[in-house]
């Protein structure tokens, strides 16, 4: 798949909304757009953002795993440990480090087809009357 082309204003909101933290309505008036406009800014942009997104967790996935190993090893206790470990945690399953759930489905497409006997015609012996 091509890569989009980008505007000079859009990959400046690229580039400022890394610098924001992630605020996309400060990034979206730094890089020139109308007030108000951010939503349709990030309409337009939705897989250049996920996919820096993307890049950011990849990037921390290091430092995530470091802080795991650092809290596990300390033998002092460590403030906020538990939510650290979380955060490190999610961190490491959304970039595929993490636990992970396998299915393993397999299909056999050997083909052919299955006949089904055809039905066989029941007769019920019976008197019927008509009431009137």
């Amino acid at each position: 798949m091509a890569e989009k082309q980008l505007t000079t204003k859009q990959q400046s909101f690229l580039d400022n909304l890394t610098s924001c933290g992630g605020d996309v309505k400060t990034a979206a008036e730094l890089a020139g757009y109308a007030e108000g406009t951010h939503y349709a800014v990030v309409k337009s942009l939705k897989s250049e953002i996920l996919d820096m997104a993307s890049n950011i967790m990849a990037q921390n996935a290091p430092k995530a795993a470091s802080k795991l190993v650092q809290i596990m090893d300390s033998p002092e206790p460590i403030p906020q440990a538990n939510m650290r470990i979380q955060a490190a945690q999610q961190l490491l399953d959304r970039v595929g480090l993490g636990k992970t759930e396998r299915v393993d489905v397999n299909v056999n497409t050997g083909g052919g087809l299955f006949i089904i006997p055809a039905k066989q015609e029941v007769i019920i012996d019976g008197d019927y009357e008509e009431d009137e």
